[in-house]
């Protein structure tokens, strides 16, 4: 691997400003990957669904059922426009995207280009732009549309440690209704946002911010807003947005429906506040005794890396595989600061990172 060569392209790539407001640089870093990823004899199947737009590559001219699919998300989340002028200090490369996901997305399509059409079985490089905002249009949509294999690799940043497990996710908001009134005259209104306020802190009660890492269920309060445009007016609306993030086996959620799910939340809910939830999406978990996840830590340790298991408590698209049966890990290279001001990628694990994949694809099931 040339290294500088690499590096090049991956500034290239961090420089897009790649967010999902922004369809025309979802294209870009979209093409900018594909023709990276390009050779002769490979098929490239391009899908859209709300605008979002995500690739399929593979040898041959038909699509089979793969062995392996390596899958890349190249959206990244909103940031200052500095963040997308990359930067190279020591060994750390600063970008928005530098660490969640651009440059395990491009390694991928390195080793991809390098072996796809050498394999004496078939792989894919799954290439979306939506997973920040959830995935349905990108490797959820992709999946409706027939495309399948046996095992995944997502690229996302776990310093070439293997990750088998990751949290489920649900999305709700808590809605308020009050009565309006002038705020001079309290007693003839009924404040949506006192009673939602209340609310939020009985679902905080039971499930407290964090404070260090602990595997257990937690609840983001993402925003708080009303239409009250007055000092002087009592809100009749209020609604706030909650993220809320499980592990398995937790006894209110795992498992749940959507419906269940509302009930439980109704029980911290002060009279007319109704919560609505929007998407359950369950934990995710890969079998730590298959041989192409033994095969796959085997490749890292001989790179010098641990071999043991990480968990993730963020979401991937690994979850939409598993719901259907299909193993799926997260493996991809180090770094710090996903989602911050200081968003770095290590470079010094890109290498290894490569030298770990081709290892891998080459022998599969060794270990």
């Amino acid at each position: 691997m040339d290294l500088e060569s690499f590096l090049g392209t991956a500034r290239r790539l961090l420089a897009v400003p790649s967010t999902a407001d922004r369809p025309d640089e979802l294209h870009r870093a979209l093409d900018l990957v594909l023709d990276f990823a390009g050779g002769p004899g490979f098929t490239v199947e391009r899908f859209e669904s709300n605008g979002k737009p995500s690739a399929l590559v593979y040898a041959g001219a038909r699509r089979p059922h793969f062995r392996i699919i390596l899958n890349a998300h190249l959206d990244v989340v909103p940031a200052p426009a500095h963040q997308f002028r990359p930067r190279l200090a020591g060994t750390r490369l600063y970008a928005r995207g530098a660490h969640d996901m651009k440059v395990s997305a491009l390694a991928q399509a390195q080793v991809f280009r390098e072996l796809a059409g050498g394999l004496p079985y078939p792989i894919a490089l799954q290439l979306v732009t939506d997973e920040e905002v959830g995935g349905r249009d990108g490797t959820l949509y992709q999946l409706e549309q027939g495309v399948s294999g046996d095992f995944v690799i997502i690229g996302e940043q776990s310093g070439l440690r293997v990750v088998t497990d990751s949290k489920g996710m649900v999305t709700a908001n808590l809605r308020a209704t009050g009565r309006s009134a002038h705020s001079a005259y309290q007693w003839l209104g009924d404040n949506a946002l006192l009673k939602l306020q209340r609310s939020l802190d009985n679902t905080l009660a039971r499930y407290p911010v964090a404070t260090e890492e602990a595997w257990r269920t937690t609840v983001n309060v993402a925003r708080i807003e009303t239409p009250n445009q007055a000092r002087n007016q009592v809100p009749a609306l209020a609604e706030a947005w909650l993220d809320i993030r499980f592990p398995a086996r937790d006894p209110d959620l795992d498992g749940r429906t959507a419906e269940e799910i509302t009930a439980h939340l109704a029980s911290f809910c002060e009279p007319g506040v109704t919560p609505v939830v929007d998407h359950v999406d369950p934990p995710h978990h890969a079998d730590r005794n298959r041989p192409e996840v033994r095969g796959l830590q085997r490749a890292a340790g001989n790179q010098g890396y641990r071999e043991g298991f990480l968990r993730k408590h963020g979401a991937a698209d690994g979850r939409f595989y598993y719901q259907r049966g299909i193993d799926a890990v997260i493996f991809g290279i180090g770094g710090d600061g996903q989602h911050g001001p200081d968003e770095y990628a290590d470079i010094t694990t890109i290498v290894p990172y490569h030298r770990a994949l081709r290892e891998f694809l080459e022998n599969p099931g060794a270990g």
